[in-house]
């Protein structure tokens, strides 16, 4: 990856519904070498695909949580993962260090459904010896950005 590379990445978090013309224009490429460019991204797994953000609490789940898990023996892993990876709530499931095997990231209707969700669905999977929830009262920054401005400057060393 070089520059432009970076710098298409950078256009493409700031507008990912750019038309190519409107990222060759910023990047300095014609359409057809920023389609170019956008393949090979997308084939080499840098550029994992396009999304849709939206707002949870207008669409009903504005209860956001944090669950930590223990689980009890490695063996038990693959199952769980399989059933977390079912549920539809978990928004994120990520192992991490420490005294948890798992941090969890869900969405909930309200306190009964995030109640439900961890009692009934994610306490209830085998090998989950222990669960830790902390509900976030407010989010100060919220969004998916990977900076490639610095990466640009180290590209072009």
């Amino acid at each position: 990856m070089d520059r432009i590379d970076y710098a298409l990445m950078e256009a493409l978090q700031a507008d990912a519904r750019a038309s190519l013309a409107e990222l060759g224009k910023t990047i300095g490429l014609s359409i057809s070498a920023t389609n170019e460019r956008i393949k090979k991204l997308v084939t080499s797994g840098t550029l994992r695909g396009w999304t849709v953000r939206l707002d949870a609490r207008k669409l009903g789940y504005p209860v956001l949580a944090f669950v930590s898990v223990s689980i009890d023996r490695p063996e038990n892993e693959p199952q769980f993962l399989d059933a977390i990876r079912a549920i539809a709530e978990v928004q994120e499931c990520h192992h991490v260090t420490g005294e948890w095997n798992y941090m969890l990231k869900l969405r909930a209707r309200d306190p009964e459904d995030l109640e439900d969700l961890i009692a009934r669905r994610i306490k209830t999977i085998q090998g989950v010896l222990r669960s830790h929830a902390m509900i976030a009262l407010s989010t100060a920054k919220d969004r998916e950005y990977i900076p490639c401005v610095q990466q640009t400057a180290a590209a072009a060393e």
